[in-house]
């Protein structure tokens, strides 16, 4: 209830009975103002109609606002700010002090006064207007505190970007889901009844106002490509609202980025050379710059096939690998074919029953169809590829056959072929992996971008869950965006450098995700699934399921803090309209998937929200980073291949790998895109640091610092054992890792 200066009608509309006793207690319930305000009851006999004159007393809140820290956070522009209570609502007041007000990474403090005490403060509202004739420029704010008169601090998180005219409303920080917050509102405050009709019909609406990051009529889903996840409604990065845009650090570090890259290639003029390679030397110094460690032990040992196991398990794409426990009917491959490369004594059925024989099937890649890149058709092999672990634990290739269906004209090539013939089909086989590896990346970065969007459409922001999962969410929607309009779209550097070009990719992606399914996102029921435990030098594997218990541990710990029964997860209906969402847009209702369509438990809630953090961040990375120093040296990452693959056995020499490799400017273009999205920015925000206090809490935030500690000692002892490898593995090291799909 409201009041003037002066006086109110009675918040009933009921009359007084003759001789009713108003004593201070009595008006108290009746109206809902507090102590140590004056109450005056005039009754007048002619109409029966009480009314309250009361004086105000004044009540002075202490603000303190924080701008952030990073480059150009602050602004000229004039700020307001709005207090909403359980008893009223603060006149729009001006933040001004003397001197700026909002420089980089500066705290200001403030007083707001209100004719009378708030009572339980529920929002902050701020606004922000142009400063006069000086050009308009986004805030970042980062926290409000409040302290009330009766001495009580709210903290009410921000951490986003303001732009002119916008305005922005916070809940405090504490993690609270909708219907206990009705429960607070109505029974802890004691709400009138009439109070109490208007809340639940206008609060349900009021939330998503106020609490979601994004507005909702900018945060729709639209579709990309029939059959692929949607994605959030927006065509070009600055159609993104401020909130969720690249900071000028991060547009500087891009557009640097991009600049190199490009810079690299147009300077030894291999954009226009349509040419094919004359030998391979001159491969060597096309991206001398930007050499690596790794990049120069690939360039040495490609042609080895212990590498060319070892990649398929610590490479940029480890997701092709399962232990064969039977022979494809399309693999012509026979036991007598493969006996000279098993160990004495053995067989290779007996290989399969032990465990030590493992299959990579590209049968994706069958039928998709190719394109012309400089005129020229490319081709694309669907090769089955089988490997056995030997007695010393290296994996090695010991039968290749190019194409799905066995025939005549489709070859088994073995160890034992001329040693151009068995070059030639490992490196179609790198080709095929090359492509499946583009399709799981984007894959995964597009499904990124769905846990974000139905975040920001669903989760308000006080909300555990989204306060949970929001750093997790940094710089996706941009850079999705980016990757739609210049990687994989019709004239994407991506899909104009790879043989199967923009129908292809498409096709591949929806294969991809038709095969996709819930436990191929758990990484310890892939790694099970695909009977990967006991291989030995399996680093992804090892890493990735001890980031797994990390996080699984951390999430464990902070939804069990919010959720202490089923029941409480199954009442919460915005999070049930999370992960809804997610099955529909993300996974287009896919029952096949097993992707949950709601919560019953709180296990599953934990699982999934595991599942979330460690796609975002350690999967996104295992994916992402390797790429440069497994694909600079392009003979073995090729993207396309100009030739078809050979049908017959004995007619391979040094001048066919170079035939059948893509032209220069193909190469260039497709290293240059491994280059840029390799390598770490240079605002990286690594994984269990939280720069933003979404949650004020003594709890929660012990366990992110236990959390942080883990990882810290984690990273530690990869470093230390990467000292003794000759190729070291290091993208699941939580200090490369990036909290989000950023790049």
């Amino acid at each position: 209830v409201q009041w003037s200066r002066s006086c109110r009608v009675h918040p009933w509309g009921r009359t007084q009975p003759p001789g009713a006793q108003c004593g201070a207690d009595t008006r108290r319930e009746n109206t809902g103002l507090t102590r140590g305000q004056n109450h005056y009851i005039s009754t007048r006999k002619q109409d029966r109609i009480s009314v309250f004159v009361f004086r105000a007393m004044e009540a002075i809140y202490d603000v303190e606002v924080t701008t952030g820290s990073m480059t150009h956070a602050g602004t000229f522009d004039n700020i307001f700010i709005t207090l909403i209570g359980t008893q009223g609502v603060s006149e729009r007041a001006k933040l001004d002090s003397y001197g700026r007000d909002f420089k980089t990474g500066m705290k200001v403090k403030y007083k707001v006064i209100t004719r009378f005490t708030l009572a339980n403060l529920l929002l902050i509202r701020l606004e922000k207007d142009n400063l006069m004739f000086l050009p308009e420029n986004d805030w970042f704010c980062s926290l409000v505190n409040v302290r009330t008169p009766e001495k009580d601090v709210i903290h009410f998180p921000c951490y986003r970007w303001m732009a002119e005219g916008e305005v922005i409303e916070l809940r405090e920080a504490k993690g609270l889901y909708t219907y206990l917050l009705l429960h607070y509102f109505f029974f802890l405050n004691k709400f009138a009844p009439v109070r109490c009709v208007f809340a639940i019909i206008l609060w349900p609406l009021h939330w998503f106002s106020v609490n979601l990051c994004v507005p909702s009529s900018s945060s729709r889903w639209t579709e990309f490509k029939t059959g692929l996840p949607q994605h959030a409604f927006f065509q070009e990065p600055l159609s993104l609202p401020s909130v969720v845009r690249f900071s000028f650090t991060k547009d500087m570090d891009s557009a640097f980025n991009c600049s190199t890259a490009l810079g690299e290639i147009k300077m030894k003029k291999l954009v226009k050379k349509t040419d094919q390679w004359v030998q391979m030397e001159d491969m060597k110094s096309a991206f001398w710059s930007s050499r690596t460690a790794v990049s120069e032990y690939v360039q040495l040992h490609w042609m080895d096939d212990d590498f060319f196991g070892y990649q398929l398990l610590n490479g940029s794409n480890p997701m092709m690998l399962r232990r064969c426990t039977e022979l494809p009917l399309n693999f012509a491959v026979t036991n007598g074919m493969v006996q000279p490369f098993l160990e004495s004594g053995t067989s290779l059925t007996l290989e399969m029953k032990q465990g030590n024989i493992f299959l990579c099937d590209y049968k994706r890649l069958a039928d998709l169809p190719t394109q012309f890149i400089n005129g020229k058709q490319q081709y694309v092999a669907a090769p089955l590829c089988l490997l056995y672990k030997n007695q010393v634990g290296k994996l090695l290739p010991i039968a290749i056959q190019l194409q799905q269906q066995a025939s005549e004209d489709n070859p088994v090539f073995l160890p034992s072929d001329s040693e151009y013939d068995w070059q030639l089909a490992k490196l179609c086989v790198r080709n095929a992996d090359c492509l499946e590896h583009q399709a799981s990346f984007y894959l995964r970065t597009h499904l990124a971008e769905t846990f974000t969007v139905s975040l920001m459409r669903n989760l308000p922001a006080a909300h555990p869950i989204h306060k949970l999962l929001v750093p997790h969410t940094r710089y996706t929607l941009q850079i999705n965006t980016l990757i739609r309009n210049r990687l994989l779209g019709p004239v994407g550097a991506v899909t104009q450098s790879t043989s199967i070009g923009d129908e292809g990719m498409t096709n591949l992606i929806k294969k991809a995700l038709s095969d996709l399914t819930y436990s191929s996102l758990c990484l310890p029921e892939d790694i099970s699934d695909r009977g990967l435990q006991s291989i030995p030098n399996f680093f992804y594997r090892d890493d990735g399921l001890r980031l797994w218990s990390f996080i699984n541990d951390f999430v464990r710990s902070m939804v069990e803090f919010y959720y202490q029964s089923d029941s409480d997860v199954q009442q919460d209906t915005e999070l049930q309209d999370w992960i809804k969402e997610i099955f529909i847009h993300g996974f287009l209702e896919q029952s096949s998937t097993g992707i949950p369509q709601c919560f019953s438990t709180v296990e599953e809630v934990i699982k999934c929200v595991t599942m979330v953090i460690f796609t975002v961040s350690a999967q996104h990375s295992a994916l992402r980073a390797g790429q440069f120093d497994y694909g600079s040296w392009f003979p073995n990452a090729p993207g396309s291949l100009k030739q078809p693959p050979p049908t017959s056995k004995g007619s391979s020499d040094k001048n066919t790998l170079l035939d059948i490799l893509p032209d220069m400017n193909t190469s260039a273009y497709l290293v240059s895109v491994f280059w840029l999205l390799s390598k770490p920015s240079s605002d990286l925000v690594p994984l269990g640091q939280y720069p933003e206090d979404y949650f004020c809490q003594m709890a929660p935030q012990k366990k992110i610092r236990d959390f942080q500690a883990e990882l810290s000692f984690f990273s530690e002892s990869i470093n230390d054992r990467n000292k003794g490898l000759q190729v070291p593995y290091t993208y699941m090291c939580p200090d490369n890792i990036s909290n989000s799909v950023s790049i």
